[in-house]
């Protein structure tokens, strides 16, 4: 379908701008769990687990994502099989919402973990329906600067968040950082009901397999989809690995919940700046050869967080991994859209961002156990993962779009 007249500059228009406004909110929202969950675990009763510190913070960010990751496929397969995205993006937005404000209540860990399933459905109703109808409201030759204006205002949501969780824990405390997440995700829920407008279903070329779920149609899982769809988890943990060391950063380094939120948002920052460029450059050049070349580049930088010596160290490597992730990340899902099938996309785009938060979710994981063994092992082996995804992308996945 051709979309609607764009309203900031090609390959942006209505849909799109709310859906980025949108994706902001909840980001932002979650994001302020990041600096927040670590601390308020600390505070928190955990009778029944006698596990290390940096396990039952990995284990409680990596629910959030393990829950997504086995939902989001069966989302998107519902979303095609319903034709209707916009009503699954609201109410996963009010989950997302509700359950940040619910961790105002919590009163022991086992809380914390009903309350991160609750917010780990939540993101899997949203974001395949969101990716659905941003494919669908754009077109080929600007698909790139669309997902890539997607993702930058997904990016200042997570840049602010860390920055902002650490200044209200530090002035105001944990009640009302939780309400100040739920209070932008539920916004962006209004945003959606007001001014996103569902596009009109078209008939499909070929119609996915009509029979139930159409789990094994190989229109939809195809290698190529597949290929970046690991890429993006191998991604993913590279960088998320991070966030279930908080506590030991400080320890090294000296520094505040804040110095840890300030480091942390450099690689938001820093993708958030060169996110839409890229997504322009991959319209321009193709999308492959950026996504090769920013796996290989972020492989260093990952192995430098485990040898960081000072806080200004830790902020640049963020720096250098959130460059090097933004030319990954918006031609990727550029390629996954030109690859989709009509009446396709909501499954063909959940397992791209199926691999994203598996990634998520397992990052923090592997930080939490090998960092027993040392605390530079889990970014070493975060730097080989992404030479591996590098090499399968470059084998694998054929270039879509040659200016």
């Amino acid at each position: 379908m051709k979309s609607q007249r764009p309203i900031l500059f090609e390959g942006v228009n209505r849909n799109i701008l709310t859906l980025s406004f949108a994706r902001f909110a909840d980001a932002l929202g979650n994001s302020l769990m990041f600096v927040l969950l670590p601390l308020y675990i600390t505070s928190l009763p955990s009778p029944n687990l006698r596990w290390p510190e940096a396990i039952l913070v990995s284990v409680t960010l990596s629910l959030y994502g393990v829950v997504n990751t086995i939902l989001q496929p069966l989302v998107g397969i519902l979303t095609d099989r319903v034709g209707r995205r916009k009503p699954m993006i609201l109410v996963g937005l009010l989950i997302m919402g509700l359950g940040t404000g619910a961790f105002t209540i919590a009163r022991t860990f086992s809380d914390l973990l009903i309350i991160r399933l609750l917010q780990g459905i939540g993101v899997a109703l949203t974001v395949p329906a969101s990716l659905a109808i941003i494919n669908s409201s754009s077109v080929k030759t600007s698909r790139g600067r669309s997902m890539g204006f997607y993702s930058t205002l997904r990016l200042i949501g997570f840049a602010i968040g860390p920055l902002l969780g650490g200044w209200l824990h530090l002035r105001f405390g944990f009640t009302t950082a939780f309400y100040v997440g739920a209070g932008v995700t539920l916004l962006g829920s209004a945003a959606v009901q007001v001014w996103v407008k569902e596009p009109p279903r078209e008939p499909a070329e070929k119609a996915p397999d009509q029979t139930p779920l159409a789990v094994f149609d190989p229109e939809i899982w195809n290698k190529s989809i597949i290929t970046l769809g690991a890429a993006m988890l191998m991604m993913a943990s590279a960088y998320s690995m991070m966030s279930a060391l908080e506590n030991e950063f400080n320890a090294r380094l000296q520094q505040t919940a804040l110095g840890f939120g300030v480091a942390f948002s450099a690689l938001t920052v820093s993708r958030m700046i060169v996110q839409t460029p890229l997504g322009y450059l991959s319209d321009k050049i193709g999308r492959k050869p950026l996504i090769v070349s920013g796996m290989i580049l972020m492989a260093p930088a990952t192995v430098w967080l485990g040898l960081v010596g000072s806080t200004l160290e830790l902020t640049a490597a963020r720096a250098v991994q959130g460059i090097t992730s933004a030319a990954v990340s918006s031609p990727a899902f550029a390629l996954v859209g030109d690859l989709a099938a009509k009446e396709g996309e909501g499954r063909q785009m959940s397992i791209i961002t199926t691999g994203f938060f598996l990634g998520i979710a397992i990052g923090p994981l592997i930080a939490g156990f090998m960092s027993q063994i040392a605390f530079y092992l889990p970014f070493l082996i975060g730097g080989v993962m992404l030479l591996i995804g590098a090499g399968i992308v470059q084998l694998f996945v054929p270039e879509t779009h040659q200016p």
